[in-house]
């Protein structure tokens, strides 16, 4: 029985070098690769495919947060194969849950036995959905706040969430403004705001227009503006005015009270 397969990881060199393997394993239709987290939770659930590989570590969407947009949406979950570079709290994680990864680089013979192990758990109907649940949230609860990396004059900046004041898009490239009098500006490398936020802490971040994402403990002041609309006076050195959507209207006077 061939089955059908998705991968996704970020790297392009990492996507062929596993597409290659698998075709040389046999019996494996790769059906579609993604790039990103985005992207394969889109793949997985236009394909419904048998097995997919994903890569762990992904800038915006990680590996972990494409299994949780799954089970959040209730989509179906396939047989899931992590890619991972070696990482020793994942990997235990792995093995606690008894779900399958491999390391990087591509072993052929690893990349064979997790055919035949994925094989194994379809013909025993191994519902394995209730062990990845159980690994996103295990991983979810012990990780730390997480750090946003961030391009800026030609070096990289590892800025913690909290110190995020508000994020912007124009032209395809996301600008990240952090707080305070020694305040920075930097590039993310998501390619959307939507992205960028799936990385974020739901509970401090809010897409307060198509264009903007807000940290709400950053915000100074709320501003009255036209047609009862309203704008966020926010807490950069340049005190940055960012627009409410009028579908956001409701969402801010709800979170402020107004």
């Amino acid at each position: 029985m061939s089955l059908s397969a998705v991968i996704v990881d970020d790297e392009q060199l990492a996507r062929d070098e596993l597409a290659f393997l698998l075709k040389n394993v046999g019996d494996v239709d790769v059906v579609a690769q993604g790039k990103n987290g985005v992207e394969g939770v889109n793949l997985i659930r236009e394909h419904n495919p048998d097995l997919v590989f994903l890569d762990v570590q992904m800038p915006g969407l990680d590996g972990f947060g494409v299994i949780k947009k799954l089970l959040d949406k209730k989509l179906p979950l396939p047989k899931i194969v992590f890619a991972t570079a070696f990482d020793q709290y994942a990997v235990k994680a792995f093995e606690v849950n008894a779900v399958d990864y491999l390391l990087k680089p591509f072993d052929r013979q690893r990349v064979a036995q997790s055919i035949q192990k994925a094989r194994a758990k379809m013909e025993a109907k191994d519902g394995s959905s209730d062990k990845l649940e159980t690994l996103v949230r295990m991983l979810e609860s012990q990780k730390p706040t997480s750090k946003i990396l961030l391009k800026a004059a030609g070096r990289l900046f590892l800025v913690s969430q909290k110190d995020i004041c508000f994020a912007s898009i124009e032209d395809g490239i996301i600008s990240v403004i952090t707080s305070g009098v020694n305040g920075m500006e930097g590039q993310s490398n998501c390619r959307t705001l939507e992205e960028l936020l799936d990385s974020l802490d739901p509970n401090l971040f809010w897409r307060a227009h198509r264009s903007y994402l807000v940290n709400i403990n950053r915000i100074k002041e709320v501003v009255p503006w036209f047609k009862s609309s309203y704008q966020l006076r926010m807490d950069d050195k340049k005190q940055t005015e960012v627009p409410v959507s009028r579908a956001q209207t409701k969402r801010l006077r709800e979170l402020f009270g107004l």
